[in-house]
């Protein structure tokens, strides 16, 4: 090679100078070696088409497998029928693990595997080149070959390639210089790409050139996402939709839980994924403007939740009730009025406080959901309405967001009007685990509900373009994803109400008796369980009670003992009584003979006293 080697730019440069003068150039072969041009330039040729060239690749390296197989290992022929086998088995079953989503694509690669593993076995044996083996093995790779080069997703993968090979130079136009492209996937919905920054870069400054991105790499306005990864701060992910999922509404495929302890699913993230979430001891709040997708949203809860056999719904609607009285037939309860909201959650902290005693009471510390033990959950549709017309019933919500999840009470608020009064000056803001945030008007509102500093981090609700789409804030969504919720048309509101309004729950013996107690027995069991806090005076206390129920029951005649002698007789307070009764009953100690008359059972019922007529 000569040392001097003159590049294409300055043949050029020379050319035209030597033109100018009237000199026609002639070039000197004995600068140029063609040789290395020629093999340089198949070099790229074949490097940037090198997926349209994968059938012939693989069938060059069967051929050659095979000339190994039959020359040094020719007894090797089960061994490879086998793994032919097991490969076209496992592709077929298990291929969505390796990125075969689609069954017809599942299917090619099993018949691929099949076909080449079997011309492999049939080489190991016969030799490659025997007849009629060149014939099939050129023909089957021919016959794969059109649905490979057909196939949508590897041109747009080789599509993809080809662009981010363009990334230093973007990076340089946009202002990231010196970041780089670690890794890319192509999805049924764009892309994503893992990007390096540089040393001293960040996400936000990614973030803040979002639109120059779009511009470098083509995109339309609105097509790029970046996600930081937590793993790394100088890592991003940035994500190209190309075809957005959420161009229309998705219709609600049915509820997606049978129980309280399972995550439900509200919508769709923009690479196709679920939105599945926990509402297990966890409040929640739900806000955008009017027409954002909120009621949508609100109606998705309803119908996983009145799905959920452990789950008994109070709903605020002071709208009337326009939003939740479709669904009143699972509803335990609904309140559509100022005064019916103050009442309702009021009744609701009266069995916080009978369960959160009980709780205490057994040495317990959280009430775990069942069916004969349901989860309470309330859930106010309108929110900023209840703090202007009902402000007493916010102190209420108050001692429910602060208190409710260890007795398996959960608040539900959503709201149209995220306002610093409405959200930000009591403790139910920040006591809700699930923020769910559909479109709002500013900036600031995005914060309001998603929590300060977070339309800094991403969190750009403000920029959400159509009903339904929103961003969710929850322990196990710590990064900013659009995302669509689902559409129940009104027909399948009706139809999911119908369906499970005779599955709904009754409210728990527990419960029931701090409802029903008196306002001065209340008074007298919160005084009570104040008294005596040390923890041997408690366990005392609570020994001789428990010890007087028991002889009073084991006393009482067949007919059984009146509530208000077994009251008297145990010192006990009406709630605590009914506590105490269904848990003996439950454990087969006690029963109620007819109403509001108890004994206990046969077989505690020793006493010469029991049996007797009266």
């Amino acid at each position: 090679m000569s040392r001097h080697r003159v590049s294409r730019h300055e043949m050029r440069r020379k050319a035209r100078r030597m033109r100018r003068l009237g000199v026609q150039p002639i070039a000197d072969v004995t600068d140029v070696e063609f040789a290395e041009l020629i093999t340089a330039g198949i070099a790229r040729f074949l490097w940037r088409y090198r997926s349209e060239a994968t059938p012939i690749t693989i069938a060059l390296l069967s051929l050659l497998a095979g000339t190994v197989l039959h020359r040094w290992y020719p007894a090797w022929w089960p061994a490879v029928a086998l793994m032919t086998a097991t490969t076209a088995g496992t592709l077929a079953i298990a291929g969505r693990w390796v990125d075969l989503t689609r069954a017809i694509e599942r299917g090619y690669a099993a018949i691929a595997a099949t076909l080449l593993g079997g011309w492999l076995t049939a080489a190991t044996v016969m030799g490659p080149l025997s007849s009629p083996l060149p014939a099939v093995l050129t023909l089957g790779c021919l016959v794969l070959a059109i649905p490979w080069w057909a196939h949508r997703r590897r041109r747009a993968r080789v599509r993809v390639e080809r662009t981010l090979a363009a990334w230093p130079e973007i990076s340089q136009a946009i202002g990231l210089a010196g970041s780089r492209v670690q890794s890319a996937i192509v999805d049924l919905w764009g892309y994503r790409t893992r990007i390096a920054l540089a040393r001293g870069q960040t996400v936000e400054d990614a973030i803040a050139r979002i639109p120059g991105i779009e511009s470098a790499l083509g995109t339309r306005r609105g097509a790029v996402r970046i996600q930081p990864v937590p793993e790394k701060a100088n890592r991003l992910e940035l994500r190209v939709i190309e075809t957005d999922p959420h161009a229309d509404a998705i219709s609600w495929p049915g509820p997606s839980v049978s129980t309280i302890h399972d995550p439900m699913e509200l919508g769709v993230f923009e690479d196709g994924s679920p939105v599945r979430v926990s509402f297990k001891r966890r409040h929640a709040l739900v806000g955008g403007v009017a027409g954002a997708g909120k009621s949508g949203a609100v109606n998705v809860l309803m119908g996983n939740l009145s799905a959920c056999p452990d789950v008994i719904v109070w709903g605020i609607d002071l709208k009337r009730g326009m939003e939740l009285l479709p669904w009143e037939s699972c509803l335990d309860r609904v309140a559509v009025t100022p005064k019916e909201a103050t009442a309702l959650l009021r009744d609701a902290v009266r069995v916080l406080d009978g369960r959160a005693e009980m709780l205490a009471m057994q040495g317990l510390r959280v009430w775990e959901p069942a069916h004969d033990a349901p989860v309470l959950i309330i859930l106010i549709d309108e929110y900023a309405e209840l703090v202007d017309d009902a402000p007493d019933a916010i102190h209420y919500a108050d001692s429910i967001a602060r208190r409710g999840r260890a007795v398996a009470e959960t608040l539900i608020a959503a709201t149209q009007r995220p306002s610093q009064k409405a959200m930000g000056n009591s403790a139910v803001r920040s006591q809700m685990d699930i923020r769910i945030s559909f479109r709002v008007r500013e900036r600031r509102d995005a914060d309001l509900i998603l929590g300060a500093g977070m339309h800094k981090s991403g969190w750009h609700a403000d920029k959400l373009d159509a009903p339904g789409k929103f961003l969710l804030s929850a322990p196990e969504f710590d990064i900013p994803r659009r995302a669509r919720t689902y559409l129940l048309a009104d027909d399948t509101v009706q139809r999911t109400a119908i369906q499970h309004a005779d599955r709904r729950p009754a409210l728990d013996a527990i419960s029931l008796a701090a409802l029903h107690a008196p306002p001065h027995e209340r008074e007298d069991a919160v005084e009570s369980s104040q008294q005596s806090r040390g923890r041997h005076a408690r366990q005392a206390a609570s020994q001789a009670t428990e010890d007087a129920l028991s002889a009073a029951l084991r006393n009482a005649p067949r007919e059984g003992a009146s509530v208000g002698v077994l009251m008297e007789a145990a010192d006990m307070s009406r709630p605590t009584l009914y506590r105490r009764l269904a848990l003996l009953e439950e454990q087969g100690m006690a029963v109620q003979v007819s109403r509001g008359r108890w004994r206990a059972t046969a077989t505690d019922a020793d006493s010469p006293a029991f049996g007797d007529e009266g």
